[in-house]
C-alpha cells in the first residue's frame, strides 16, 4: 500500500515523556479556521438539544432471569471502581496527574492515547462522573493539543498494536472527544472554566474544514489521520454514524447527516459479504478491501460498537442489521475464539480475546433477529472485570459494551448512576 503523508509523525514527539510534557510542532500547510482561534468572526458556540429515541433496548433482558436495574448498575459500578479508582500499578487505568489533570494509561504499550482518553470521557459523562471527566479533558487540552503553528487544534496521540505505539493524529480519539464534549455540555452545561460546547465545535470544525482535514469533502468518509496527500481509504473502526447523526442534530450542519449515511453504507460495503461479515483493517471508500490490510484485528473490534450505538440510538438500517447478524453467526460457530482473523475467517492469533467477547455482546443490539443473541449476552454478563496487562483496551471495550447493552449510553445522559 502506498501510504500517504499523514501529518502526525512529522510533528509529534516520539516518546511518552515528551508527549506528557506538551511538546509542540508544526504541520506542512495545514490550515486552521476561525473556531481554532476562539471563535473569531462571530462564530456561535450554541448546541441544540438532541431528541432521544423512543426507547433504549436493554440486551440483558434476553437473560433468564433478566438482571434487575440495580444489578446492572452494580456491575458498572464495580468495573468503574476497579479500572478508574484503583492504581495503575495494580488494576487501574485512570492515572491522576498534577494540576487536577488525568490520563488513561495504556498498560500494555506504556503510552497515552486519545482513543483511551476519549472513550473514558464517554464512559464518565454517561455515568455522571464529572470529577473524572474534567481532569481528562484538562490534560488533553494542556498536553496533547497543538497550540501553535499551522496544526493548531489537533491532538497528539499514539497508534498501532505494536509493542510500542507510533506518534499519530488519531481520527478515532478526536471524534470521541467531540461526542463526549457535546454530551457533557448537554449534561452539565458549559462554563468559562469548562467550555464544553466551544471546545467541541472548535475541534469539529477543524476535522471537517482544516486543510488535510479528517473528513473527505467529497465522500464525507473519515481518514485515518489528516493527510496532505489524496487518501481514498478509511477504517470501519473510524466510521461512527451515531456520532455524526448526533452532531447533525446538535449543530444543524447538513454535512454530518450526509456523513452518517456515508458511514452506514461504508460499514456495510466493507464487511465480508460471503461468510463472516468481518471487516479488514482498512477499506477503500467504495468498501473494497485495501491490499495488505485483509485482517480483522483488535482495533477493528471498535466497529461492533459503531454499529451497536447506531442501533441503540434508533438510526440503524436493515442492511446494518444483516451485517451484524452475519458477524454474530460467524462467531457463534467458534468455541473459545482468539484475537485475530483474516476476513474469510481463518484464525491468525488464538490467544483469548476478552474485548471481542464484550463487543460481540454489544453487537446483539444491532442484530435483533439473531438467534444467537442470548449466548453472546450471557458471555458478557459472566465476564470478570478485565485485569492484567491488557486491561486498558479490554476494560474500555467492556465498559462501553455494558453501557450500550444496558441502554445506559444515552443522547441525554440520565441522572448520575452512582
Amino acid at each position: 500500500m502506498n501510504v500517504p503523508r499523514a501529518l502526525g509523525p512529522a510533528l509529534l514527539c516520539a516518546t511518552l515523556a515528551s508527549t506528557l510534557s506538551g511538546c509542540s510542532g508544526t504541520l506542512d500547510s495545514l490550515g486552521t479556521n476561525s473556531r481554532s482561534n476562539g471563535g473569531s468572526g462571530g462564530v456561535s458556540y450554541s448546541l441544540g438539544r438532541v431528541a432521544p429515541p423512543a426507547q433504549y433496548p436493554n440486551a440483558f433482558a434476553n437473560l433468564q432471569p433478566p438482571p434487575s436495574e440495580t444489578e446492572i448498575t452494580n456491575k458498572l459500578k464495580l468495573a468503574f471502581e476497579q479500572l478508574f479508582e484503583q492504581s495503575i500499578l495494580t488494576q487501574g487505568i485512570y492515572n491522576p496527574q498534577a494540576g487536577d489533570q488525568a490520563v488513561v494509561q495504556d498498560i500494555r504499550h506504556n503510552d497515552v492515547r486519545t482513543e483511551g482518553i476519549g472513550l473514558a470521557m464517554l464512559i464518565t459523562v454517561e455515568l455522571g462522573q464529572r470529577d473524572y471527566f474534567d481532569p481528562l479533558w484538562r490534560f488533553s487540552k494542556a498536553n496533547l493539543q497543538l497550540n501553535s503553528g499551522d496544526g493548531q487544534g489537533y491532538f497528539k496521540s499514539n497508534c498501532g498494536e505494536e509493542t510500542k505505539g507510533t506518534p499519530c493524529l488519531d481520527s478515532y480519539g478526536m471524534q470521541q472527544f467531540v461526542l463526549a464534549l457535546m454530551l457533557a455540555n448537554s449534561r452539565w452545561g458549559s462554563t468559562t472554566a469548562m467550555p464544553y460546547a466551544r471546545d467541541a465545535l472548535d475541534l469539529l470544525d477543524l476535522l471537517q474544514n482544516g486543510v488535510g482535514g479528517t473528513f473527505d469533502a467529497e465522500t464525507h468518509l473519515v481518514r485515518e489521520e489528516p493527510s496532505l496527500d489524496p487518501v481514498n481509504y478509511t477504517r470501519s473502526s473510524l466510521e461512527m454514524p451515531a456520532a455524526y447523526w448526533y452532531w447533525a442534530q446538535a449543530t444543524g450542519n447538513p454535512f454530518w447527516k450526509v456523513a452518517a449515511d456515508a458511514a452506514r453504507k461504508n460499514l456495510v460495503a466493507g464487511s465480508d459479504a460471503t461468510s463472516t461479515g468481518l471487516w479488514p483493517i482498512r477499506s477503500n471508500f467504495d468498501g473494497t478491501p485495501v491490499p495488505d490490510s485483509l485482517t480483522f484485528t483488535a482495533e477493528t473490534y471498535r466497529t461492533h460498537l459503531n454499529l451497536a450505538l447506531d442501533a441503540l440510538w434508533g438510526n440503524a438500517n436493515a442492511d446494518e442489521a444483516r451485517v451484524a447478524d452475519r458477524v454474530l453467526g460467524f462467531f457463534a460457530g467458534i468455541d473459545n475464539y482468539g484475537q485475530t482473523f483474516t476476513t474469510d475467517g481463518t484464525p491468525i492469533d488464538s490467544n483469548p480475546a476478552q474485548a471481542l467477547i464484550s463487543v460481540n455482546g454489544a453487537l446483539t443490539v444491532a442484530a435483533p433477529a439473531s438467534t444467537d443473541r442470548a449466548a453472546f449476552v450471557k458471555a458478557v454478563w459472566a465476564q470478570q472485570i478485565p485485569s492484567g496487562d491488557n486491561r486498558y483496551y479490554d476494560g474500555l471495550m467492556y465498559m462501553m459494551s455494558l453501557l450500550i447493552m444496558s441502554g445506559r449510553m444515552q443522547v441525554q445522559p440520565p441522572s448520575q448512576l452512582f
